[in-house]
C-alpha cells in the first residue's frame, strides 16, 4: 500500500484557518480508518483526529476538539482536516495514515496511538505565527 499524500499546509496567523487534504492513491478511503497526526520539533508524533472506515465516525484529541473537523469526500477519494482558531501550539508537520482495523480508537473517544497506523508519507508543514 502506498502512503497517503498530504497537502494544504502553510503559514497562517493565530486565529486563522487551514484545510489539509489527504489523498488515497490506489484504494478507497472507506477501506480503512484514516487519521491525522502531527509532530512538532522535539516532540513525539501525536494523534489529532481520525475517521472510521465504516460509519465515518470522527474522533478528536482533546487539544483540537471544537476547532478541527475531519471529513471524507468520496467523490475526490480524499480526507480533509479543517483547522480553525489556530494557535502557535498547532505548529507541526501534519501527517495522515491508515488504520487497517478501521475503527481508529482503542475505546470510545480515545484515539489509537500512531504506531497502530501506517505507512507514513512526507507530511505537510503547518506554521502558526504572527
Amino acid at each position: 500500500q502506498a502512503p497517503l499524500e498530504e497537502s494544504g499546509g502553510g503559514s497562517v496567523q493565530p486565529g486563522g484557518s487551514l484545510r489539509l487534504s489527504c489523498a488515497a492513491p490506489g484504494f478507497i478511503i472507506d477501506a480503512y480508518g484514516i487519521g491525522w497526526f502531527r509532530q512538532a520539533p522535539g516532540k513525539e508524533r501525536e494523534a489529532v483526529a481520525c475517521i472510521s472506515a465504516r460509519g465515518g465516525v470522527a474522533t478528536y484529541a482533546d487539544p483540537v476538539k471544537d476547532r478541527f473537523t475531519i471529513s471524507k469526500d468520496h467523490a475526490q477519494n480524499t480526507v480533509y482536516l479543517q483547522m480553525t482558531s489556530l494557535t502557535p501550539e498547532d505548529t507541526a508537520v501534519y501527517y495522515c495514515s491508515t488504520d487497517p482495523q478501521g475503527d481508529c480508537t482503542i475505546s470510545p473517544g480515545i484515539l489509537k496511538p500512531p504506531w497502530n497506523f501506517g505507512p507514513w508519507g512526507q507530511g505537510t508543514q503547518v506554521t502558526v505565527s504572527s
